[in-house]
């Protein structure tokens, strides 16, 4: 295997990457109180312990009769009805011994009954029903079986979705303690580049990275200043990175971090803090910075539109989340089959826009090129092969969903 300049040794691997940035996170501290309308998309910063029993009562799983099992002994046997019970509904009296009582989905179970019956397994002839034999606490949902009073319910670092506003509503909670949004001062740096619908002279292009990049992170819940384009000049870059540190939790530029004779922001960002790590062995997207500019986090993501997206999403979104102070920070890949080779291993590790087939693997789309926006558009994920293996198909390949990245 052969290596070119740009995979020279000494590159660190994606995991030492993320790993190191994840140790030198520090967890917020900042927090405020948000009506659950509010709340979605946040990271809770407190532990949430059950109020009460989750159901608070035994309650009717079915619509059907709410029966004591002890009176079940013979096939279809006979009881009188004694009364009613719809969700709503208080418990009523006692059920009558040797009765059933008609009862409807989420309604209390009365005292003396253990069990109900499915309507459609009865067979109702005026005040009576006929009952066939049935297992003990059947059709109910007992007190407290999905949660106890006291119980952990969620963890401090959990992002809120719509799943867990939901749950915490059922618990009566109106309002939660979140953490404040990381705020992120958002930079592109070149001399090439336009705002989106200026007019272009030859060697210029519109600016995709600020845009897009503002889309993934607030997206993934956190508040952008967007400080917009900043020419590929040292006095330049000083200005705009010292605005921004005063307004903003950690600082994300893309640009100007590789080898070229313009590219000055490393030797920008270690003049005004720290240059703590450079380059990855990760494709697209090698050229990757981190470091500090002043007492500010600062992350140097590549220049082409499409390295600076995959590298946000894979190394970037990480080290975000844990700076919000959330949990689970790595997306977990799904294990597919191949419906592609790869028949020359790269000394970098692959991250390939792909689609999924219907027969459930994976194909890779036919352009690959790290300034291409339009095959991200036409894919569902991307396909990871890891550094130094070739694939032939068939074999089991690591995907990762946009569905997951992007959120």
């Amino acid at each position: 295997m052969t290596t070119s300049a740009c995979d020279s040794p000494g590159l660190l691997t994606v995991d030492a990457v993320i790993a190191q940035l994840l140790a030198q996170a520090i967890a917020p501290t900042a927090r405020i109180r948000l009506p659950l309308s509010a709340a979605s998309g946040r990271v809770l910063a407190e532990d949430i312990v059950a109020p009460h029993d989750v159901p608070a009562w035994a309650n009717s799983a079915m619509d059907g009769y709410a029966v004591a099992a002890a009176d079940l002994q013979t096939p279809m046997t006979s009881l009188a009805i004694d009364g009613r019970l719809a969700a709503g509904d208080g418990s009523g009296s006692a059920l009558t011994p040797s009765h059933a009582r008609r009862i409807f989905t989420g309604a209390p179970l009365p005292a003396g009954a253990d069990t109900v019956v499915a309507q459609e397994h009865c067979l109702r002839e005026g005040d009576r029903i006929s009952i066939p034999i049935t297992t003990l606490a059947a059709n109910v949902r007992a007190q407290g079986e999905e949660l106890a009073r006291g119980s952990l319910v969620l963890s401090a670092g959990k992002r809120l979705s719509a799943n867990e506003i939901a749950l915490l509503a059922s618990l009566g909670q109106a309002k939660v303690s979140v953490f404040q949004p990381l705020r992120i001062g958002l930079l592109s740096t070149g001399n090439e580049l336009r705002e989106a619908g200026s007019a272009l002279a030859a060697g210029q292009i519109a600016n995709a990275n600020g845009p897009g990049l503002a889309a993934l992170f607030r997206g993934w819940g956190f508040d952008v200043i967007n400080s917009g384009i900043v020419p590929d000049q040292p006095a330049a870059l000083r200005s705009a990175f010292r605005a921004l540190s005063s307004q903003c939790d950690v600082l994300i530029s893309s640009g100007g971090v590789s080898v070229g004779e313009e590219d000055h922001l490393k030797a920008v960002v270690s003049e005004l803090g720290e240059l703590a790590l450079w380059r990855v062995a990760i494709q697209p997207g090698k050229p990757l910075a981190f470091g500090r500019v002043g007492q500010r986090p600062w992350l140097g993501l590549p220049g082409n539109p499409t390295s600076a997206l995959i590298t946000a999403m894979i190394i970037a979104k990480p080290y975000l989340r844990r700076l919000q102070g959330q949990q689970h920070v790595q997306e977990a890949a799904y294990t597919l089959s191949a419906e592609f080779s790869w028949p020359k291993a790269k000394p970098r590790r692959q991250y390939l826009r792909a689609s999924l087939t219907n027969s459930g693997g994976v194909t890779l789309h036919a352009q690959q090129g790290s300034a291409m926006l339009s095959p991200a558009c036409a894919s569902d994920g991307l396909a990871m092969i890891e550094a130094g293996r070739s694939l032939v198909a068939g074999e089991p390949v690591p995907f990762l969903p946009y569905a997951s990245l992007l959120s």
